[in-house]
């Protein structure tokens, strides 16, 4: 998921902020999974509902583990190590077995995908053994004494390959698995490290199941918002529409200051609005569409088993309150949607300051409020990936936050300038391959309605790189537990991947 998806920017709630990360960056989080609440690992990169059959404890209570890293896998002469957080399952494993090693991603590793999910299905037919490892710099996992952007430096995707295969190979020979098949799981950004992990160290990953995963970096992704656009005309052709005329009614109140304490009641802001620069405006406008975003990018999906708020909110939902004339003009439903969101996340009021924005992105302490992951994802997408969602296509609903409003955020946070993020989002495609990955046995399954699938693999490459792509589901939806509601299409992508593991393994 993603990658989904959160942390660095306070939506409607601190739930909220995570899944504009899920959002902002692939990602997820997925097994972050808003733990804090930012995307099942975009990510703003979640939550789900129970399958569970051999559950090894209650609900979050697995036991923390503690593996031996290093700090720099680059530099042989930097002696400095830390300690990395872990988890195991051994309650479906039979001797001879696969080892199934979940990825973490930009967040805290949740427990809970070490009780419930589809990859515990598999391991359960399969007898494997499972391993769920956090991802450097997230969760509990902290290499550094503090998020100075110095420190930031040991933060990268290549980095987190490096722990994965270290960790891979001492667990293999202090567990007595060396001669078992290990097969990589993760969705959104952890997905993306799951196709890599493959893709660099094909002698220690035997197969790989890369969920929504954004192998293509690109600084600009407008594409984000056509494919919110296209998601809501899906439930109700008006409704991307109506959205759009509220959207542009309120970016023509912006410009006078007159109408500043009505939107600050209609929106329920935090303090009076001011807008003193553009990234003031942009701040709140992305704010606010980012409650059609996140919506879009979860809807429908089964993250309640793991206590994620607000998975009864759909599209269906938020096109309703659009459609309700009986609220007033669009603006008015655009106001209640916020208003809605706030209720379920039991936010008091909104703060769309962009100064608090900033203020709590340049903290650099392991207790700063963007901590939990939004200081470090940012990070990641100002250094390797880019992913801004920004209004610079016409084919979307919104206005206001364009593409320099996000880049200039790199040197405002990390004195990262456009140049080099642009150079480094090019190094990303170039080291990893993009779209034309070279490798085998890695399934990558992508859901329609997700925006990010769009910087997937929704093709096969191959018939050793095979897509899944399931029209009408979400982010990662393939990687919650089942459950009755869940659509047949869904059903099949679930088995289509038991299938291909299944045959994988005997090779």
């Amino acid at each position: 998921m993603v990658p989904c998806s959160c942390f660095c920017h306070s939506v409607v709630s601190m739930a909220l902020g995570m899944n504009y990360l899920a959002r902002r960056g692939a990602v997820f989080v997925l097994f972050s999974l808003f733990s804090y609440l930012f995307c099942v690992g975009e990510g703003r990169f979640n939550a789900f509902r129970t399958f569970r059959s051999k559950p090894v404890s209650s609900a979050g209570a697995a036991e923390e583990l503690w593996f031996i890293q290093k700090l720099d896998h680059f530099n042989g002469a930097d002696p400095r190590e830390w300690k990395q957080r872990y988890f195991v399952n051994e309650a479906f494993y039979k001797p001879g077995g696969p080892v199934f090693l979940m990825i973490g991603g930009e967040g805290p590793a949740s427990p809970a995908w070490m009780e419930s999910g589809a990859w515990l299905n598999y391991a359960e037919k399969l007898g494997a053994f499972c391993l769920m490892l956090e991802h450097r710099f997230y969760g509990k996992s902290h290499p550094t004494p503090d998020l100075s952007t110095d420190n930031l430096h040991f933060l990268s995707s290549r980095q987190a390959l490096a722990d994965l295969a270290h960790f891979r190979t001492v667990m293999a020979e202090t567990r007595g698995l060396t001669n078992s098949k290990w097969v990589a799981f993760g969705g959104s950004y952890p997905g993306s490290l799951a196709a890599w992990f493959r893709l660099k160290y094909p002698h220690l990953v035997h197969a790989s199941v890369a969920s929504s995963a954004p192998v293509y970096a690109t600084v600009n992704f407008p594409e984000y918002l056509e494919v919110v656009q296209r998601s809501l005309a899906s439930e109700n052709v008006e409704c991307p529409l109506l959205v759009k005329k509220a959207s542009d009614t309120l970016v023509e109140l912006l410009k006078d200051p007159k109408t500043y304490d009505n939107i600050t009641k209609d929106f329920n802001l935090c303090s009076r609005l001011q807008i003193q620069t553009e990234r003031d405006s942009a701040y709140l406008l992305e704010t606010l569409a980012g409650n059609f975003m996140d919506v879009v990018q979860y809807n429908g999906d089964n993250r309640g088993f793991e206590g994620v708020l607000g998975t009864n909110i759909t599209i269906k939902v938020l096109c309703s309150v659009m459609a309700d004339a009986s609220l007033g003009e669009p603006y008015a439903r655009y106001a209640a949607v916020a208003r809605l969101m706030m209720t379920t996340f039991s936010t008091k009021c909104l703060d769309a300051s962009f100064s608090t924005y900033l203020k709590d992105m340049t903290n650099t302490s392991w207790e700063g409020p963007a901590a939990g992951g939004g200081r470090q994802w940012v990070y990641q997408t100002c250094t390797e990936f880019g992913f801004y969602q920004s209004t610079d296509s016409p084919n979307q609903p919104f206005t206001g936050f364009p593409l320099p409003y996000h880049v200039k955020q790199c040197a405002d946070f990390y004195n990262v300038s456009a140049k080099q993020l642009a150079e480094a989002v090019a190094q990303t495609n170039e080291y990893y391959g993009a779209y034309n990955i070279r490798s085998s046995r890695i399934v990558f399954p992508n859901g329609s309605i997700d925006p990010w699938h769009v910087l997937g693999i929704t093709r096969n490459i191959s018939t050793v790189l095979p897509a899944v792509f399931i029209k009408g589901t979400a982010h990662c939806a393939n990687m919650y537990p089942a459950r009755s509601e869940d659509p047949p299409q869904l059903t099949l992508a679930r088995q289509r991947i038991f299938m291909l593991l299944q045959q994988w393994l005997k090779q």
